[in-house]
């Protein structure tokens, strides 16, 4: 995975926000006003000091919806709880896994790959708990 991290002192845009649903079946009358605008920052930053940006690679949790090379916003200030898609860090490599705090052990969302067994001799820590995904619908550039 490559880390970008977020630099807290650039200025959040606004973007004009329809509160009217897209349909994405068949088309529906657009609302012909912005009723409000929306900054992607406070939408999905609650802790700017402490998030980062990471870049999926792999199939590996294609069945929660984050896809190879999908952007992934982690919040090292959100707690980690069972069932949380974290960013673990094993022997200095990166992955994106569900934490089950009970079993110990990382999980997942794709069959083929197997748990990760967390014992007291490996060196497993967490660096955050993943708040957001974006997907390129083409390819990204970063």
């Amino acid at each position: 995975m490559f880390v970008t991290p977020i630099h807290p002192d650039e200025i959040a845009k606004r973007f004009p926000f329809f509160q009217s649903f897209v349909a994405a079946g068949f088309p529906s009358p657009a609302d012909d006003y912005v009723e409000k605008s929306l900054s992607l920052d406070e939408l999905l930053i609650k802790h700017p000091a402490a998030t980062y940006f990471v870049q999926a690679s792999g199939s590996s949790m294609i069945g929660s919806g984050i896809f190879d090379k999908d952007i992934l916003i982690v919040d090292r200030a959100r707690e980690v709880t069972n069932g949380s898609i974290v960013i673990a860090c094993i022997d200095g490599e990166l992955t994106c896994k569900y934490i089950d705090t009970h079993n110990r052990c990382l999980i997942s969302a794709n069959p083929n790959y197997p748990a990760i067994y967390i014992n007291e001799e490996e060196n497993i820590t967490t660096e955050g708990v993943v708040a957001f995904s974006i997907r390129c619908h083409k390819p990204c550039t970063l």
